[in-house]
């Protein structure tokens, strides 16, 4: 088990080993199924769930069958360690999801929840018992151990936090195991075999997000003008791109196409591409896994972000030259304006409400608003509640999906 020392303020790890079943499917005590074959069906439903999060659920599932887990939760935040702002989360138990618990502990236990600073100073996919995230003390005397995590099945949990390099954070969140005998090492080795997938699902979804291209096909998203997309087959080879990629390879100034085959300009990040892809597209049984890189350019503008994915085909094609792997090309700061005045007309907004809809959806932060506009960050919250209450939404993911929506209408 791991445990935490308040007076060091550091997190030790010691996990003992239970004997493996003989069961080929299962691990002995833990309710985990751990064969190749489970894990692989637990990437593909996440691969869907990339395009559209609709999968989601079916895929949060799947992770709590295979892990022996009574749920999972999924959450983003943005801001420096000791000032994240929530912006999007989900909590499901067995594929079905719970918003009156979300909301309980978002509205009533975070702002009182001991574990939270803790939790936030945690090194990158370090991953932590519940208990181990509050003292002896605040184990019996915290209202939010006590009162939400015992209803909420989450006092023997994991905790793990994924940093990005854009001060985003990523928290995923296990309930309690199902076995009655506590976690088992081959449930904390899937689970930590699945936490590079779970950051790059986010990262995808967060990329689309941004292009305003949540929930679009793999062939949708080549009517999108804000990011590239290039599809390419299982050899490698570019099958066919939109023309924002076309664009981005004709120009070449951070990819080009090279007889087919995609080439970036300098060879170091050249070397990376091609790992990424063959990853993307292995030639024996190894499982195929999405991954994300920087390119840089030659001018002084910012680099690209380049998200690969495998692309799944669900019947025979008979050697047709199939599309096996996506390529999502994003260009930071590249949005369409928004209109705030359409937002409010069509919203019911007031300009002050609409205005702060539309610098979300483009990507500021509640502190750069709070900052351009000469106000308090929690009046800024304020507004968004406003805003909530008025649409009838719960996360900062459904506004800028609905704003992004007029957008594209417009």
């Amino acid at each position: 088990m791991a445990a935490f020392s308040p007076r060091l303020g550091m997190v030790r790890r010691v996990y003992r080993e239970r004997p493996r079943s003989t069961h080929p499917g299962m691990a002995a005590g833990s309710g985990v199924m751990s064969d190749q074959d489970t894990f692989e069906r637990i990437l593909a439903s996440l691969y869907d769930a990339m395009l559209n999060d609709a999968h989601w659920p079916a895929t949060s599932a799947l992770i709590d069958e295979a892990c022996g887990l009574q749920g999972n939760a999924l959450g983003v935040g943005e801001g420096p360690k000791d000032d994240v702002q929530i912006i999007s989360v989900g909590l499901y138990y067995r594929g079905e999801r719970h918003e009156d618990l979300e909301r309980e502990y978002l509205d009533i236990y975070h702002p009182i929840d001991e574990s939270v600073p803790r939790f936030r100073q945690l090194p990158d996919s370090r991953v932590v018992r519940t208990v181990d995230l509050y003292t002896e003390q605040e184990l019996k005397t915290s209202p939010t151990y006590n009162e939400l995590l015992s209803r909420a099945s989450g006092q023997d949990g994991l905790n793990v936090r994924l940093a990005e390099p854009d001060g985003s954070h990523i928290a995923w969140v296990s309930a309690d195991p199902v076995a009655p005998d506590g976690w088992g090492f081959p449930q904390l080795m899937l689970l930590k075999g699945l936490l590079p997938h779970i950051r790059q699902f986010v990262r995808i979804r967060q990329a689309l997000a941004g292009a305003g291209a949540l929930d679009a096909s793999v062939t949708e998203l080549f009517d999108n003008p804000r990011i590239g997309v290039i599809h390419l087959d299982r050899r490698g080879q570019i099958v066919a791109a939109n023309d924002r990629a076309r664009t981005i390879l004709r120009y070449g100034d951070v990819l080009s196409d090279r007889g087919g085959v995609l080439r970036a300009r300098l060879p170091a990040d050249h070397n990376r591409l091609e790992r990424l892809v063959a990853a993307a597209l292995p030639t024996s049984s190894a499982v195929a896994v999405s991954g994300s890189m920087l390119l840089r350019r030659t001018t002084m503008l910012p680099p690209f972000v380049v998200h690969i994915k495998p692309v799944v085909a669900p019947q025979m094609d008979f050697g047709a030259r199939r599309v096996a792997a996506l390529v999502l090309l994003v260009e930071p700061g590249r949005q369409a304006r928004i209109d705030p005045s359409l937002v409010a007309e069509t919203l019911g907004l007031t300009p002050a409400e609409s205005q702060i809809a539309v610098w979300l959806t483009e990507g500021k932060t509640v502190r750069e608003i709070a900052v351009e506009t000469g106000r308090q960050e929690s009046s800024i919250h304020w507004h968004l509640r406003q805003i909530y209450h008025k649409q009838g939404l719960f996360r900062q993911a459904d506004l800028v999906r609905l704003v992004l929506s007029l957008a594209e209408f417009a």
